[in-house]
């Protein structure tokens, strides 16, 4: 299976590069798919490469299903 996740860009790099923030991590990806990508602007990442650029709305309301499912799984694994 394949997953990839909105990320928000927190610092642009040299060569195509940035650095983005998925939850309380952050990690250097590759720009050089994506156009116009800047700082505070949300990309749909995978592997390491940003594959497109996301409305803010969007990308916040998957961040949110994403949440709700991995705090489901939590309570699940409590409740065992």
């Amino acid at each position: 299976m394949c997953l990839a996740v909105p990320a928000r860009i927190t610092k642009l790099l040299e060569d195509d590069r940035a650095v983005v923030s998925i939850g309380n991590v952050n990690h250097e990806i590759s720009l050089a798919l994506v156009e116009g990508a800047g700082v505070g602007d949300y990309v749909l990442v995978h592997v390491g490469y940003a594959l497109s650029r996301l409305d803010t709305e969007e990308a916040e309301k998957t961040l949110a299903l994403f949440e709700e499912f991995f705090q489901s799984q939590n309570k699940e694994r409590l409740e065992a």
